[in-house]
């Protein structure tokens, strides 16, 4: 049997990893600037995760949802307390597709809605209704029939607003920074104002913090560095630093009711053993507190380098734009200087580094991006 190949893959497999590094089965170190989707949040095999998975593999490794778990409830008391929503309940799934599902079917029990309302380059998953909150022009469905959505310029407040006054909308759905978007960072008085108007129009506000929560951009989530609180959060990505789930973040106003969601390995054992140990290094490394100081550092340098056009951002979920494409500068990074980076579109480089990444290595990736950029510009002129 083949694999069904549909995404390009570099010709490196990874063989070990440790902090911000890889290893190739060649022995040669990479420095990893985009852990995976900004997946790695507290850096490859940090010991305290791993002894927690392996001691939580010891007793046991996995059992459905029909019994009880408390480590379910550590990891929501824990979350709780460092994300400030500690009067919000948590419902643990697999993934972010699977979280923002779980939103959207929670938006229109409680608004009685079937229409979702998202906002142009917004991505936020690929099953169900969630696929056509997407600029994919080959992904045209809404697969669930109940999830009719459609979509406003990037921004636009006025043509959100005209929509949700027609009370035919269940939610609103925005990430905290675009993230597949290019690394696009909504205003804090757009997103106050958004949030008046789904007040207004008793719309359910969903801040898909999937890519940059968790610390990410040097606050626990995006959408604080605004006045907003969301009446649902999803998560996933760094939640887990590699082991898979997700969740939603659920406001008080709803009431749950048996049968109302569902999921088979949703809160396992270990998944949550996962998840309590990256909120612990989280806490007790003071990462949050590094990826803003770090983030800054970097983009005070790259704002100096003549040949990017822009460079946008918060703490360690960075977007560098240029005027040409980008591919062939990624590849130069990747294979002389052995810098894995991430990419949205032709021309953005995407960094979602490990929230632990020091000075030095971010210095690393600057000076070897002016090389690329100064070998390009010698190349060109002659």
């Amino acid at each position: 049997m083949n694999l069904f190949e549909v995404y390009p893959l570099f010709d490196i497999e990874p063989i070990n990893a440790e902090g911000a590094y890889l290893w190739d089965q060649n022995q040669q170190k990479y420095l990893d600037l985009y852990g995976g989707h900004a997946v790695i949040s507290i850096g490859h095999s940090h010991p305290h995760y791993v002894k927690s998975i392996e001691k939580q593999l010891n007793h046991i490794g996995f059992y459905s949802n029909s019994v009880q778990n408390s480590l379910q409830g550590h990891l929501a008391q824990k979350l709780g307390e460092l994300s400030g929503y500690d009067t919000y309940s948590l419902f643990l799934c697999n993934s972010g597709a699977e979280a923002n599902e779980n939103a959207l079917k929670l938006a229109s029990f409680h608004t009685n809605r079937g229409k979702v309302l998202a906002f142009s380059k917004g991505f936020h998953g690929r099953t169900s209704a969630a696929v056509a909150a997407t600029d994919n022009p080959k992904i045209v469905a809404p697969i669930n029939a109940n999830h009719e959505i459609e979509r406003v310029p990037w921004g636009d407040l006025e043509a959100a607003k005209a929509h949700l006054e027609t009370q035919q909308f269940a939610a609103v759905i925005i990430e905290g920074v675009q993230g597949v978007g290019g690394v696009q960072i909504p205003e804090p008085a757009f997103l106050e104002a958004l949030a008046q108007v789904c007040k207004a129009t008793a719309t359910v506000l969903i801040l898909d913090e999937i890519q940059s929560g968790y610390g990410r951009t040097g606050k626990f989530f995006a959408h604080q560095y605004a006045n907003v609180q969301p009446d649902l959060i999803t998560i996933a990505k760094g939640m887990g630093n590699g082991f898979p789930i997700g969740g939603v973040l659920i406001s008080p106003d709803f009431k749950p009711w048996f049968g109302m969601l569902g999921t088979t390995f949703g809160g396992n054992h270990l998944a949550c053993a996962a998840g309590l140990a990256v909120l612990e290094v989280l806490e007790q490394e003071k990462l949050i507190e590094n990826a803003l100081e770090i983030g800054n550092h970097l983009k005070e340098k790259l704002a100096s380098i003549e040949h990017i056009k822009e460079v946008r951002g918060l703490g360690l979920m960075i977007g560098l734009e240029f005027d040409f494409p980008i591919a062939d500068m990624r590849k130069q990074l990747l294979k002389e200087y052995h810098i894995f980076t991430g990419v949205s579109g032709k021309n953005i480089i995407r960094l979602l580094p490990p929230l632990g990444i020091t000075q030095v290595e971010a210095d690393q990736f600057i000076d070897a991006l002016q090389q690329v950029l100064n070998q390009k510009i010698t190349t060109s002129i002659n």
